[in-house]
C-alpha cells in the first residue's frame, strides 16, 4: 500500500460517507497523472454497504436494469472510469442514470471520472465534481519510499518532491529515471531531473501534434512570468496565426487571460517542443510586448540566446535592480538566475546566483534558495558574496532546520561580510542563539567586539532595493515568551550610501543597531538602557512600509510591552509583504500578530491569525514558523478546553522543536498543555508538567518563557494542596514584574502572592489584583482572579461574596470563549449552595447551534457549506482526525445522524438570524 493510496483512501472514505446523504453522483476529475484511475478502485475495495459495477461504454444499456435491483439487492456502487471515451449516447444514457439517483433517491452511487485537461463533455458538465489535488509532501514521501528499491536520500527525496508539484505518476517517473546510485546520494543528480522525454512518458498521447503554435507560445509566455496563465493580448500578437483559429482543447480563455487546464500539460508542451521553436517563441513574445525595454521581454529574449551572454545577462540584472522595476520576487529570482546562466565570468556569476536565492527566499521558495546558495557559495567567489551565501542559509536554517546549524552560518557569514552587513548577521546569529536557549550565546553574537573593521561594500551582491530583503527567524524578543515572536534580522541587500557602518548610532538611530543594543540590554537585565533604542526601532519602523524594519518594530514593541504598537506593526507588516509579493515574510508577520493578541488576551484573534499562519508557513517550507504557530494554537486552544486540539498542536510543535532545537517553541507547547490540565480541574497534573519548566535545574524552560508560566505554576501547587514549592519562583517572578514589560504581570504577581499568603493578608491581595486587572485588557486573566477569589471566599463561608466574584468570573470566562473555565466557576457556585445564574434568553433565532463549542461551530459551518472533512482539516490547520471527533460531537450533541440534516438545521437558523 503506498503513500498515494493512504492518501486517496482517506479523501475516498469522506467522499462516500458523503454520497449516502447528497444524491450519490460525482464526476472525479484531475491533472493527467493525479491518479483517478487509482482513487476508482479504492472507491471500489471500501465501499461496503452492497454490490460494486464497473461499466463499459458498451454496457450502457444496462444501466437502467441495474438501478432497478438496486433496491432489491441493497445499494450498488457503479463506477465509470475514462467517460471522455465513451461515444455521446452512451454518455447521455450515463447522464440520464445521474439524473435518477440524484433525483429520485435511488439506492446507488455513482462514480465517473474524466481528466481536466480537456473541456468536460456536455451531457457530464452540470453533475458535482470532486476534483483531485496535487499530493501532501508526506504522502509524496511516502510514495517515493514505496516506490525505490532502496533508501532514498533524504535530499534526492526533497529534490524529486518539489519537482512533481503534486503529481503521483511523475513523481513515479523521476523515480524510475534515476539510477539506485543517484536515488541513494551516492551520485549526483542531472541537471535538470523534469526533462521532456519524462514529460512526454506521464502526458503520452494528449499531447498536440503541432509542436508550435498557441499552446507552445501560451506556454512560454506562462513560464516567464510563473503564473498559471498568460495575457491573451499578447499571446496573439506573437502568434497572430492563431487568431481566426478556434481555441485548441489543452487552453481555456476568459477575463482577457489564456491558460492551461491542466499545469501537467504547461510542463509538457514547452518540454517537449524542440529547441528551436521554443526560441522562435519567446522571441515573438519579446517582440509582441508593448514595452520592449521591460523585463519580460528581457527575460523572453534570454530564452532566445544560446551560448555565454554578458550584455544580455547586465541588461536584465539592471531591469531587476531598477528602483522603478514593479515585478514580484519570484520573476526577480528567474531574471536573475537566467542572468547568471548567461555569464561567463565566475565572481559575476556568484553574485547573481546570490542575488536570485535571495529573491527566491522571499519568494517562499526554500528549495530553489538553497539551490542557488550552493552555486554562489564556492571558493572562486568573492569574500562578501560567500559572506552572503552563508547569511542566506542561516536566515533558511532559522525558519526551517537546525537552529544551532543556523548560528554557526550567521557567525561565519559575519567574519566574511563589511560592517553594515556582519551586525545584521551577528543579530541573526543572536536570534539563532534565542530560538535555542542559549542566552550566552546570544550575548556572545552581540557582544561589540564581534564587529569587525570598517570597509567598503562595493563588492557586495547585487542590490535589490524595492521588494524588501528576506529576514532571519529566530526567537520572540527577550523576556516576553508568548508577547515577542523573535527578534527581525535583516541580510545585506541594502547597504546605506557610504557604504560604510558608524561607530556610534546617529541621533535617529540605527534600526540593526539599536535593535542590537536594547536586545542587549535586555538580556543584562538593564531595562534602563533597553527602552530608548527600542523605541527608537517602534518608532522608525512604524513611520515606513518596508516589512523588515514593521517586523522589527513589532519584535521591539512586543520587548516593551507596547502591544497596541505591537498589533499595529505586525498587522502593517503583513500587509506590506503581500504588497510586495514577499510570501516569506506573510509566516512571520502573522507570527507578530498571533503573538501580539495573545498578550492582549484576544486568544481567538490569535487563534485566526496562528491558523493562516500555518497554512503561510506550510507554503513557504518554513516548518519552525510553523513549531511557533502550532504553540499559539495550543495555548489559545488550551483557554478553549479542546484538549485533543491542545494535544494534536503540541505534538505538532515539539516535533519540530525536537528536531531542530526550537526550546521556546517546546516551553510554549509545555506550558499550553499544562495549562489545559488546570483548565480541566487537574491541578497536580499541571503542577507536575509546570515544575521542570520553572523551577531551576537543568530543565528549565527557555529562559525568555519560563516566567510566563509561573502563574499558572503558582495557581496549580496551592489548588494541589503544594503551595510550598512555589514560593521561591514567586520572588523571581517578582523582579520581572517590576521591569514593566508585561501589562499582565503585576496583577497576576498579586494573584500569586495572595494564593500563598496567609488567611489575613490574602484578601487584601485579591482586591488588589483585581484592581491592577482594570488597568489591562484581556476577560481571561480578570476571569481567574475572580474564580481564585471566588473559591477563596467560599471556603472562608462568605457565601454571598463568593457568588459575585464566581459569577463575575463565569461570565468573563464564556466572554472569552473559555468553556472549561466556565465550568469550574459554575461548579463553584453550585457547590456553593447557588446555580449559576440563567444565561440571557435567547434571540428569536438562537437555536442548538448554541450549545456547541467554538471549534464544533467552526466545523459545522464547513460542512455545512459542502466542504469534505479532510478541506474542513486543511482550513483549520488540524487533521481529519480531529475533524471526525468534533463532527461526531455535533452530531451527537445537536441528535443528528447525517451532514443533511446538519446543513436543514444551519440553514433554518441562519434564516432565523441564528449566529455561527
Amino acid at each position: 500500500m503506498t503513500g498515494h493510496t493512504t492518501a486517496r483512501q482517506r479523501l475516498t472514505a469522506e467522499l462516500l460517507d458523503a454520497l449516502r446523504t447528497d444524491g450519490g453522483v460525482r464526476v472525479v476529475t484531475g491533472e493527467p497523472g493525479c491518479g483517478r484511475t487509482t482513487f476508482l478502485d479504492h472507491a471500489a475495495r471500501l465501499f461496503r454497504a452492497g454490490p460494486v459495477r464497473h461499466l463499459r461504454a458498451d454496457q450502457a444499456h444496462e444501466l437502467d436494469d441495474t438501478l432497478r435491483t438496486a433496491t432489491a439487492a441493497g445499494p450498488v456502487l457503479l463506477c465509470v472510469d475514462d467517460a471522455h471515451l465513451w461515444d455521446a449516447p452512451a454518455r447521455a444514457t450515463l447522464a440520464r442514470t445521474a439524473a435518477r439517483i440524484r433525483g429520485t433517491g435511488v439506492r446507488a452511487a455513482l462514480l465517473v471520472t474524466v481528466p481536466d485537461h480537456r473541456p468536460v463533455a456536455p451531457e457530464l458538465a452540470d453533475l458535482p465534481v470532486l476534483r483531485l489535488g496535487p499530493l501532501t509532501p508526506a504522502d509524496a514521501a511516502l510514495l517515493v519510499r514505496d516506490a525505490a528499491d532502496e533508501a532514498v536520500d533524504p535530499a534526492v527525496r526533497e529534490e524529486l518532491i518539489t519537482a512533481a508539484e503534486g503529481n503521483p505518476a511523475l513523481l513515479l517517473a523521476l523515480v524510475r529515471s534515476l539510477s539506485p546510485a543517484q536515488l541513494s546520494g551516492r551520485r549526483a543528480l542531472p541537471p535538470s531531473l523534469v526533462t521532456g522525454e519524462v514529460l512526454a512518458e506521464v502526458a503520452g498521447d494528449r499531447l498536440p501534434d503541432d509542436p508550435g503554435g498557441l499552446p507552445l507560445t501560451t506556454a512560454a509566455a506562462a513560464r516567464a512570468t510563473g503564473e498559471e496563465d498568460a495575457d491573451d493580448e499578447l499571446v496573439l500578437r506573437a502568434c497572430p496565426s492563431a487568431i481566426d483559429e478556434p481555441l485548441p482543447d489543452l487552453l481555456t480563455r476568459g477575463e482577457g487571460r489564456l491558460r492551461f487546464r491542466s499545469a501537467l500539460m504547461l510542463r509538457a508542451v514547452y518540454a517537449t517542443a524542440p529547441p528551436g521553436h521554443r526560441r522562435a517563441a519567446h522571441l515573438a513574445l519579446a517582440e509582441a510586448a508593448t514595452e520592449p525595454d521591460g523585463l519580460l521581454p528581457l527575460l523572453h529574449r534570454s530564452w532566445a540566446t544560446t551560448g555565454p551572454a554578458p550584455a544580455v545577462a547586465a541588461s536584465l540584472t539592471r531591469a531587476v535592480t531598477d528602483p522603478a522595476c514593479t515585478a514580484p520576487p519570484a520573476l526577480r529570482r528567474r531574471a536573475l538566475t537566467r542572468a547568471a546562466d548567461l555569464t561567463p565570468d565566475g565572481a559575476e556569476r556568484a553574485r547573481r546566483h546570490l542575488a536570485a536565492a535571495q529573491q527566491a527566499l522571499l519568494a517562499g521558495h526554500t528549495a530553489d534558495a538553497l539551490r542557488l546558495l550552493e552555486q554562489a557559495r564556492g571558493r572562486s567567489a568573492p569574500a562578501p558574496v560567500r559572506g552572503g551565501a552563508e547569511l542566506l542559509r542561516g536566515a533558511v536554517l532559522l525558519a526551517d532546520g537546525p537552529v544551532e546549524d543556523a548560528r554557526e552560518s550567521l557567525l561565519l557569514a559575519a567574519d566574511l561580510l563589511p560592517p553594515p552587513a556582519a551586525a545584521r548577521a551577528t543579530l541573526a546569529a543572536a536570534d539563532a542563539a534565542w530560538s535555542a536557549g542559549d542566552p550566552t550565546g546570544c550575548l556572545s553574537a552581540l557582544a561589540p567586539t564581534r564587529t569587525p573593521p570598517t570597509l567598503p561594500l562595493a563588492e557586495a551582491c547585487v542590490r535589490v532595493p524595492r521588494s524588501g530583503t528576506p529576514t532571519a527567524s529566530g526567537a520572540p524578543a527577550a523576556r516576553t515568551g508568548a508577547a515577542a515572536p523573535r527578534t527581525a534580522s535583516t541580510p545585506p541587500t541594502s547597504p546605506p550610501p557610504n557604504g560604510t557602518m558608524p561607530t556610534n548610532p546617529v541621533p535617529d538611530g540605527d534600526p540593526s543597531r539599536d535593535h542590537r543594543d536594547g536586545l542587549r540590554a535586555v538580556l543584562l537585565a538593564r531595562f534602563d538602557l533597553a527602552a530608548a533604542p527600542l523605541r527608537r526601532v517602534v518608532d522608525n519602523g512604524l513611520r515606513g512600509s518596508d516589512p523588515d524594519h514593521l517586523l522589527r518594530s513589532a519584535a521591539a514593541a512586543l520587548m516593551l510591552g507596547d502591544v497596541t504598537s505591537a498589533r499595529r506593526a505586525g498587522a502593517r507588516a503583513l500587509a506590506a509583504a503581500r504588497t510586495s509579493g514577499s510570501a516569506a515574510l506573510e509566516p512571520r508577520a502573522l507570527e507578530y500578530l498571533a503573538y501580539a493578541e495573545l498578550r492582549a488576551g484576544r486568544h481567538q484573534l490569535a487563534r485566526t491569525h496562528a491558523e493562516e499562519g500555518l497554512r503561510t508557513a506550510a507554503r513557504a517550507a518554513q516548518r519552525n514558523t510553523a513549531a511557533h504557530h502550532h504553540a499559539v494554537l495550543a495555548l489559545a486552544a488550551s483557554i478553549e478546553g479542546e484538549a485533543d486540539l491542545v494535544a494534536e498542536h503540541v505534538e505538532a510543535a515539539l516535533r519540530t522543536a525536537r528536531r531542530h532545537g526550537l526550546a521556546q517553541a517546546a516551553t510554549l507547547a509545555h506550558w499550553a498543555a499544562a495549562r489545559a490540565d488546570l483548565g480541566a480541574g487537574r491541578p497536580r497534573e499541571a503542577a507536575q508538567r509546570l515544575g521542570p519548566l520553572v523551577l531551576p535545574g537543568a530543565r528549565r524552560g527557555h529562559f525568555a518563557v519560563w516566567m510566563l508560566a509561573v502563574p499558572c505554576f503558582v495557581e496549580a501547587t496551592a489548588s494541589a494542596g503544594r503551595p510550598q514549592h512555589a514560593a521561591a519562583v514567586v520572588e523571581s517572578f517578582a523582579l520581572w514584574a517590576a521591569c514593566g514589560a508585561d501589562p499582565q504581570a503585576p496583577s497576576q504577581l498579586l494573584r500569586c502572592r495572595a494564593l500563598l499568603a496567609a488567611p489575613d493578608t490574602a484578601d487584601e491581595l485579591y482586591r488588589h489584583a483585581l484592581d491592577r486587572h482594570d488597568d489591562t485588557a484581556g476577560d481571561f486573566e480578570r476571569a481567574r482572579t475572580e474564580l481564585l477569589y471566588g473559591k477563596w471566599l467560599r471556603r472562608r463561608r462568605r457565601l454571598r461574596e463568593a457568588r459575585t466574584r464566581l459569577e463575575e468570573a463565569r461570565l468573563g470566562f464564556e466572554r472569552c470563549g473559555a468553556r472549561l473555565w466556565a465550568q469550574q466557576a459554575a461548579a463553584e457556585l453550585r457547590a456553593g449552595g447557588a446555580a449559576p445564574a440563567a444565561a440571557p434568553a435567547a434571540s428569536p433565532g438562537a437555536g442548538d447551534l448554541a450549545r456547541l463549542t467554538p471549534q464544533q461551530l467552526r466545523i459545522a459551518r464547513y460542512v455545512a457549506e459542502g466542504a469534505t472533512n479532510r478541506e474542513v482539516a486543511l482550513s483549520l490547520s488540524v487533521s481529519t482526525r480531529t475533524v471526525d471527533y468534533h463532527l461526531r460531537n455535533v452530531f451527537a450533541t445537536l441528535g443528528l445522524r447525517s451532514r443533511v440534516e446538519l446543513v436543514r438545521l444551519v440553514e433554518q437558523e441562519e434564516k432565523t438570524g441564528a449566529r455561527l
